[in-house]
């Protein structure tokens, strides 16, 4: 299917409805600019929710970030990205695993302030490349990055967080609590297959959930954090950081720009094909909303975003694209995040549950970078495709630490730049020696 090369024009809260605005034909879609009836838009954006809830709060769990802060900035972020796109691409702006390693890394003594600065700059610079792309077009990201750069990219993250879910990067993990970690890890296995349709969807949720309830009935709850639960109050501002920057935590976290690119790209992309719409316009523009988003995000607490492919699984599965249910996801996820409650809650997550969570979550980082060599059919029977490959993965699942006066770059850094650099440089010499295929 070939998206049209005409775009229909979306003003911002100016939805028509589709037909009836009650059902949908066969073979239809409700397109970017259209939307059902209020009550069913609103039940679209609550399953919207659902579908981004588990992956967004587990990432601020795990780095130690404010989650109610984290999830309030998402959804100001979605509103944002949604803005500068024109309502054109419809999106949720969860937050993004690629900073999961770099912020561990970058955390000086547990203080999130030089990560959050990291964030920022990322943040920046990805609004930069927004800016560029709307300029000159998206042509030179598909030559800087390739589907073998890009897969190896996502693949050495994957791999250089498997030891934090061993051992949480030195706060717990499988390690601390390795009956819950089980548990936790089965019942998000049998969750998968057990349910259907958005229960499915919510896997990762349910076994955090069963593996609560298991080390709740163990007594294996931070007392401290239970305290907390009982005292925090239901109305209230999230609990806001303001960033500090430092070289160190910059060249740590910036990398992961490279990561955001290719999911943004991705998803307009997947989006265009979906609704047959040419959105290729858009690009720069999404691009600069993510970025944005992440700058807030950074500059109050919350953590780097990104484009989410569990809501583009929502949009499949109902034929919805309208943008109107993502104003209303948007909306519910800051209502979220102004109830300190919520956020305590999530602060009682054990680090078993935590573990076995991250064992599957981490693993599937990993995996989804061979899924991205095998949808684009990476031809590893060229040896340039399997060196970046092979080269990249290994500096990352090992984490090669690179230190120079103050700053250190970590094996997601070097394993980005070494996937660019040796693609590019075996290409450049196979093609002037004419001895392997550069295709």
């Amino acid at each position: 299917m070939t998206p049209s090369s005409t775009e229909t024009p979306a003003r911002t809260f100016a939805w028509s409805v589709h037909g009836d605005g009650k059902s949908i034909r066969p073979g239809e879609v409700v397109h970017p600019h259209e939307r059902l009836s209020w009550p069913r838009t609103l039940g679209v954006g609550v399953q919207h929710v659902v579908a981004m809830f588990g992956a967004t709060f587990t990432v601020p769990l795990i780095t130690g970030f404010p989650p109610a802060t984290t999830l309030f900035f998402s959804g100001l972020g979605t509103l944002l990205f949604l803005l500068i796109t024109g309502n054109r691409v419809p999106s949720y702006l969860g937050s993004s695993f690629a900073f999961i390693a770099p912020v561990l890394a970058a955390k000086a003594g547990g203080d999130i302030g030089p990560a959050l600065g990291g964030i920022v700059v990322a943040g920046a610079l990805l609004a930069l490349v927004g800016l560029a792309v709307q300029w000159v077009g998206a042509r030179w990201i598909d030559v800087l990055m390739p589907p073998v750069v890009t897969g190896a990219i996502v693949a050495l993250i994957g791999l250089n967080l498997a030891p934090v879910a061993w051992d949480g990067g030195g706060s717990g993990g499988v390690k601390s609590q390795p009956l819950i970690a089980m548990v936790t890890l089965a019942a998000i296995l049998l969750a998968t297959v057990a349910f259907r349709g958005f229960l499915a969807r919510l896997s990762i949720l349910l076994g955090v959930g069963v593996g609560w309830l298991l080390a709740a009935l163990l007594g294996k709850l931070d007392p401290a954090a239970t305290k907390g639960l009982a005292e925090a109050a239901w109305i209230g501002l999230p609990d806001f950081h303001a960033p500090r920057f430092s070289w160190h935590a910059t060249f740590l976290v910036v990398p992961v720009i490279l990561v955001l690119i290719a999911e943004n790209a991705g998803h307009v992309k997947a989006v265009a094909a979906m609704t047959e719409r040419n959105l290729d316009k858009q690009m720069g523009r999404a691009f600069l909303g993510d970025g944005l988003a992440t700058m807030l995000a950074g500059s109050g607490g919350g953590s780097g975003t990104t484009t989410y492919a569990e809501n583009i699984g929502v949009m499949a599965a109902t034929r919805v694209y309208s943008t109107a249910a993502y104003w209303v996801a948007g909306v519910a996820a800051i209502l979220l995040g102004l109830s300190p409650k919520f956020g305590a809650l999530i602060l009682t997550v054990p680090a078993g549950v935590l573990g076995g969570a991250t064992t599957a979550l981490y693993g599937l980082i990993a995996v989804l970078g061979a899924r991205i060599w095998i949808e684009n059919r990476v031809d590893f029977q060229n040896p340039i495709n399997l060196m970046t490959a092979a080269v990249a993965v290994i500096i990352g699942a090992a984490n090669y630490t690179l230190s120079w006066g103050d700053l250190s770059f970590n094996g997601i850094a070097l394993g980005t730049a070494a996937a660019i650099a040796v693609y590019h440089l075996m290409r450049l010499v196979a093609r002037l020696r004419a001895t392997t295929p550069t295709t």
